[in-house]
């Protein structure tokens, strides 16, 4: 009897000793990590060497103009296009521009920003429309050099304005959207992010060689492909992804636009929604020289300048539009 009461204290000591070393050793799946993704392949991510920084890092922003016609209500507009390409340090928690000494360093890294303004005159009333896109210029939150980090897209007209932003992260993008059409108003949206997807937003960048995927000459390559925000609130549209071909010419020829004659490539996206044709420059900086999209979209270069246009903010700095081959807004409408 004494040695029955024996084996079953060892048993159920040996019970709880199993049960609690179970308990500490395995943990929940609530603790458990969730799996990192994959690596991105940067086998196609653009080099910014010795080369692109001579350009690049003099503290000057280049300015290029263009003739512009956008379709727009069963008919073609004439406008006006500006261009502006800078670097920048950018903050990877904030997602904006870095104050010099308000961040961490490893909270820094260099973009190129581009800041695409379109304005063009429907009737009684204009359009104001401005794309800013952010590309890394060295590997970031598990993306290679040249993958978009942010995109933003704002319009105004007279019936009243839209907002949209996307934030690119490790595994997924932040969307947000503000509209004043009915049924678009806020929203709050987590989209995919394939790994060798690109943005619609980021194609002036990508045709200048500064954005992924890189394209030797001649060569097509098909790869996911995320709607643009002006694409999707002007078609009312949610942004999706689709399938692209995006393709390198291999033989340079030469055009003739306001600016003058250039040698020029082609870089062509096409997708469901539109091909996009960029006439890129073969020598350096690689200037996009024309412009084309289906529905009769067209920008041509009219003239470039580099400055410190955000110096030249006080009266008389107007006076640097002469070098875009542009005028000041007049004073008031006769």
């Amino acid at each position: 009897m004494a040695a029955n009461r024996i084996l079953v204290l060892v048993l159920s000591g040996a019970c709880a000793l199993y049960l609690a070393c179970g308990t500490s050793t395995a943990p929940s799946p609530a603790e458990t990590p969730a799996p990192e993704p994959p690596p991105i392949d940067s086998s196609r991510a653009p080099v910014f060497d010795e080369a692109f920084w001579a350009i690049w890092s003099d503290g000057n922003a280049e300015l290029s103009s263009y003739d512009l016609v956008v379709p727009k209500y069963h008919a073609p507009r004439q406008g006006v296009a500006v261009a502006i390409f800078v670097t920048e340090t950018f903050s990877n928690s904030a997602r904006v521009k870095a104050d010099p000494g308000k961040h961490p360093k490893e909270d820094e890294f260099p973009v190129m920003k581009l800041n695409l303004m379109r304005d063009f005159q429907t009737g009684v009333y204009d359009y104001h429309e401005m794309l800013s896109a952010f590309v890394a210029l060295q590997p970031v939150n598990r993306h290679p050099a040249g993958s978009l980090v942010k995109a933003s897209f704002g319009s105004q007209e007279w019936c009243g304005h839209v907002y949209s932003q996307l934030l690119f992260d490790a595994a997924g993008i932040r969307h947000t959207s503000h509209s004043y059409f009915d049924g678009e108003a806020d929203q709050d949206l987590t989209l995919d992010y394939p790994g060798d997807g690109m943005s619609e937003d980021a194609l002036w960048l990508w045709a200048r060689g500064m954005a992924r995927p890189t394209l030797a000459a001649g060569e097509t390559l098909a790869v996911p492909f995320l709607m643009s925000l002006a694409v999707s609130r002007d078609r009312h549209l949610p942004v999706a992804w689709k399938p692209v071909a995006l393709s390198r010419s291999g033989s340079p020829k030469k055009i003739s636009v306001p600016a003058g004659e250039f040698e020029v490539e082609e870089y062509i996206a096409e997708s469901s929604w539109g091909k996009r044709i960029f006439r890129v420059e073969t020598k350096a900086p690689r200037r996009v020289i024309e412009y084309e999209a289906t529905g009769g979209e067209k920008a041509s270069l009219l003239k470039t300048a580099r400055m410190k246009y955000w110096q030249l903010n006080q009266p008389g700095g107007e006076s640097a539009l002469k070098e875009l081959g542009l005028a000041p807004r007049p004073a008031r409408t006769n």
